[in-house]
């Protein structure tokens, strides 16, 4: 079970990650993150950038060490990270590459209410997804090719996730449409049935009455 974190916005562990190379001003934070890519890693969302700042150094992960001016540009705050933002930032590392926690994408979403689509519209919106992955994962392997010329493969692991995951779902797709298309698929009959005639074939009522019936 993830822990509840002071500061539990992943935004402060990739800040986190970032002044563990060096003290920085959260400009320079903000673009040693676009540069290293970390808005592809996760959900960022710039304009709270100096709240996690400002909540790091109130909960003592980080800590100022200077104020610089440059130019006629507002004065800037340069940060460190302190003992306790390493402890933190490994016990997070490790927190979220050990222990696997509920996720809940979009697509599982729409899974989710598939027969309230009609069985052939499904199977077509599936195959536009998977000739998307596909594409996708097309572009991703020759990205991955380009980038492992130039930077070393430990730091970019996440990549390779990525692909191997859009490979995964697209393998799924192809065997979930492989059963739509030979007519095995459980509940498919019923399912089409539904759509054609309007009315709810007795199983799935059934299936509805027991699943209340235990709440």
């Amino acid at each position: 079970m993830a822990k509840r974190r002071k500061v539990g916005n992943l935004l402060g562990l990739a800040v986190l990650s970032v002044l563990a190379q060096r003290p920085m001003h959260p400009y320079e934070i903000a673009g040693a993150l676009r540069g290293w890519g970390k808005d592809q890693d996760m959900a960022i969302k710039w304009g709270s950038l100096y709240t996690v700042v400002r909540n790091l150094d109130k909960h003592g992960f980080i800590a100022a060490v200077e104020s610089v001016r440059e130019g006629r540009r507002p004065e800037r705050t340069v940060y460190r990270i302190t003992d306790a933002g390493r402890a933190e930032l490994l016990d997070w590392a490790r927190e979220l590459i050990s222990s696997p926690e509920p996720e809940y994408p979009r697509f599982r979403a729409g899974l989710s209410v598939l027969p309230v689509l009609h069985p052939d519209e499904a199977a077509a919106l599936l195959r536009d997804r998977l000739a998307q992955l596909d594409r996708n994962a097309a572009a991703a392997r020759e990205t991955l090719a380009g980038h492992l010329r130039e930077v070393p493969r430990l730091f970019l692991i996440e990549d390779e996730y990525d692909l191997a995951a859009m490979r995964a779902e697209a393998d799924w797709i192809r065997s979930l449409l492989a059963e739509i298309d030979a007519g095995t698929l459980p509940g498919l009959a019923g399912w089409r049935t539904f759509h054609e005639t309007g009315e709810m074939p007795a199983e799935f009522a059934a299936l509805a009455e027991r699943t209340s019936s235990t709440e």
